[in-house]
């Protein structure tokens, strides 16, 4: 043990006395830099004297509190390798989750996270009218995310997401930028942002890695009608005034021919080549002074038709208006949330007929819905970092809430889910999770399934 202790030190020292681990300018550059830099040279001298001393045939040190100094600078000298680039993915800010928010905590260069999800999907074999159900079990790597963020000073930030979804760009999958966005930091009550940047609506659009949320798959609603993941080009403010936080942004509208009678997820344009025949204001509104608590609303107006002919003539406006409330609370072991949407489409009609959709294909005119979820961590009295929740959430949602006359509204855009599972975090950035959904539409051909799915964040 004696040995080991000297050899693990002396190359520890080496690394740093060599010029391996950068020292010297590089480091100097920032005055917090250079003061970590005069502590681990003070402990590598210490470490040297140590060495010597015990290879003259002195009284062996402490090999446990020698250890425990080395695992102390080892990770330190780690820090300095990387710039402090690997700073914890332990807090929330501006809105964004923990990985996100990691540039923010740094005092310059760069910083990576990330984040990532494995899912697997049980349905069952017939639907609730008792026919075949026609689906197919899948396991999938769902995402793999990258945050790469880089911060010159207190007033410039840059912040990137990118993300990889379903294994491969090969087979059903994509690679894409989540966000890509400056932010120039003026004071907390008042900041500028420019980018590719997540529409700040709902819970899970800003929130969305898998250690931040309940079940192993997304709320319906947060997909269909406020569409998750959701991110356009533009511009605004971001700050904190009094009790309140605030986003506020002016961005390329969404494209209507992607809407459908299944909701508005086909309209993101995600900064790929995106029409911008029309734009869009997205504002919210938060109330965070009390801890665990988050409460407000958001809104979303603008038009959608991005330059469509109608057949009769003219362009169609398709005018946008999106609005939400939410609320979710942390207290001691229990987790509630809740979220109310609504939209609301113009020129519904004039859009079928462009799209050339009849029956009951139709866009909703309205779509509505809300949700609620609570849950408990079984392990909130115990001391520890592990949490263990069970939860159930209710949502109903839909999508055709009003079609425009001569079409009809399908039954099955109808839907309501009863979700029940579990989630088992053994520390906060890794997740386990499974669950139960019963899901029901109006015409009876609702699938019921069983998810598992394993998300970390780091």
């Amino acid at each position: 043990m004696r040995y080991r202790v000297i050899v693990r030190s002396a190359v520890l020292a080496a690394l740093v006395s060599s010029g391996f681990v950068p020292a010297g300018p590089a480091l100097a550059q920032a005055p917090a830099a250079e003061e970590r830099l005069q502590a681990l040279e003070r402990e590598v001298a210490a470490l040297r004297a140590e060495i010597a001393a015990a290879r003259q045939g002195a009284p062996a040190p402490d090999t446990a509190e020698l250890e425990r100094r080395i695992d102390l600078l080892a990770a330190e000298l780690e820090k300095l390798r990387l710039g402090e680039a690997a700073v914890e993915a332990d807090e929330s800010r501006h809105g964004l989750g923990p990985a996100a928010s990691k540039v923010y905590a740094k005092a310059r260069g760069v910083s990576v996270g990330g984040y990532g999800e494995i899912l697997y999907q049980n349905f069952s074999g017939s639907n609730d009218a008792g026919a075949p159900s026609g689906r197919t079990d899948e396991l999938d790597v769902l995402r793999g995310v990258l945050y790469f963020g880089y911060k010159w000073n207190d007033a410039w930030i840059l912040n990137t997401e990118l993300e990889w979804e379903h294994g491969s760009t090969g087979k059903n999958g994509e690679a894409s930028v989540e966000f890509a966005y400056l932010d120039r930091m003026i004071r907390p009550e008042v900041n500028l942002r420019a980018g590719l940047v997540l529409i700040p609506m709902g819970l899970v659009n800003e929130l969305h890695e898998p250690t931040v949320f309940l079940g192993a798959r997304r709320p319906g609603i947060e997909s269909a009608i406020l569409p998750t993941t959701w991110r356009e080009s533009g511009v605004g403010a971001f700050g904190e005034v009094g009790g309140f936080s605030y986003r506020t942004y002016i961005v390329n509208g969404l494209d209507a021919k992607g809407f459908s009678a299944s909701g508005l997820r086909g309209g993101r344009q995600k900064g790929s080549n995106a029409k911008a025949e029309d734009f869009a204001w997205v504002g919210r509104l938060d109330w965070t002074a009390t801890p665990g608590l988050i409460a407000g609303g958001s809104a979303y107006f603008g038009d959608s038709g991005q330059g469509i002919a109608d057949p009769q003539g003219g362009e169609v406006g398709v005018a946008t208006r999106l609005v939400e409330l939410h609320a979710d609370w942390k207290w001691r072991g229990l987790e509630l949330r809740g979220l109310w949407a609504d939209a609301e489409l113009d020129d519904v009609e004039a859009l079928n007929r462009a799209l050339d959709l009849a029956g009951n294909k139709s866009v909703g005119e309205a779509m509505d819905g809300y949700y609620v979820q609570a849950g408990y961590d079984l392990f909130a009295r115990r001391e520890g970092a592990a949490r263990l929740l069970p939860f159930a959430r209710w949502e109903t949602y839909d999508t055709q809430a009003d079609v425009p006359d001569g079409w009809l509204a399908n039954p099955a855009s109808d839907v309501e889910i009863l979700t029940v599972g579990l989630a088992w975090q053994p520390f906060e950035q890794v997740v386990f999770k499974a669950d139960w959904q019963d899901v029901d539409n109006g015409a009876g051909s609702g699938v019921d399934q069983f998810n598992v799915a394993l998300g970390y964040v780091f």
